[in-house]
């Protein structure tokens, strides 16, 4: 076994990357891959999501050491994991990871060792998941280039709305220019997930179009994801999931969906 590293990146915040990041892991750790969530922001939203996800079922979750830590006293990561669910493995973060670029700055001189860092940290780990996801802030900075360069393949999160498509066409270029072209990164993108404003509002159409000009046809997800009140909540209280509650089912259906969807895409590219 040997993890495949993601990311849903946009450089746009407010595009659904942190609720879409934990869907997708848990419904993939439910059909039964072993997924590993890392969450790469200090406001640790992730972090909140997934613990809350967890305390449904159990006491209320404390924070030994987070990332942070992990990377400060050089403990292995597998240290400092929280499991969530079945299959579902959480590295938090908090606060204290707005140190972090300054950690690289401080202990790397030369700027590829800087990038390349938490690719080699998470290396042990990739032999114990399927799937490894990065949750990371809607920056451009030395913070989101040692995840990227970490990724083995990236999802361009598109919510349709102007600046969102402007956010995708910018990202991908610095993708290319700076983390392929100059620190040669074998990083690739897996696709284009749109996420619907209103569900078939002019405006989304609208997007969706341009979209498909602009990366072609194959290369945006044929699944789309809506932004849901169900999601908002669970953003809020955790990830739901209620055979006897229609809405749950249907965030579920959705994200199960997309999920099928990155697992055929990985094959069709010989991941």
């Amino acid at each position: 076994m040997t993890a495949t590293v993601m990311s849903f990146a946009n450089f746009k915040g407010g595009v659904g990357k942190t609720s879409t990041t934990a869907l997708v892991g848990y419904n993939l750790a439910k059909s039964g891959h072993k997924v590993l969530i890392i969450d790469f922001d200090a406001q640790a939203n992730l972090t909140s999501l997934l613990l809350k996800t967890k305390s449904a079922d159990s006491d209320i979750i404390t924070i030994d050491k987070s990332l942070m830590g992990a990377i400060n006293d050089q403990i292995p990561l597998n240290e400092v994991t929280i499991e969530i669910t079945e299959n579902l493995t959480l590295i938090p973060n908090a606060v204290d990871f707005s140190m972090y670029a300054r950690y690289l700055e401080r202990n790397f001189n030369n700027e590829l060792d800087r990038v390349s860092f938490f690719k080699k940290l998470i290396e042990p780990l990739k032999s114990n998941y399927d799937f490894i996801f990065i949750d990371v802030p809607p920056t451009l900075s030395l913070l989101n280039d040692t995840a990227f360069y970490a990724c083995d393949q990236i999802i361009v999160v598109l919510q349709t709305q102007e600046r969102s498509l402007s956010g995708a066409e910018v990202f991908i270029t610095y993708l290319q220019e700076t983390l392929i072209n100059e620190f040669h990164s074998s990083v690739d993108i897996l696709g284009i997930l749109p996420v619907l404003s209103k569900k078939g509002a002019r405006v989304d159409k609208e997007i969706l179009k341009a979209a498909l000009e602009s990366f072609g046809p194959d290369n945006v997800f044929e699944n789309k994801i809506s932004i849901m009140e169900r999601i908002k909540r669970m953003d809020m209280e955790g990830v739901t999931d209620s055979p006897k509650d229609i809405h749950d089912r249907r965030v579920h259906e959705i994200f199960t969906n997309v999920s099928t969807e990155i697992l055929s895409r990985l094959e069709k590219v010989g991941v």
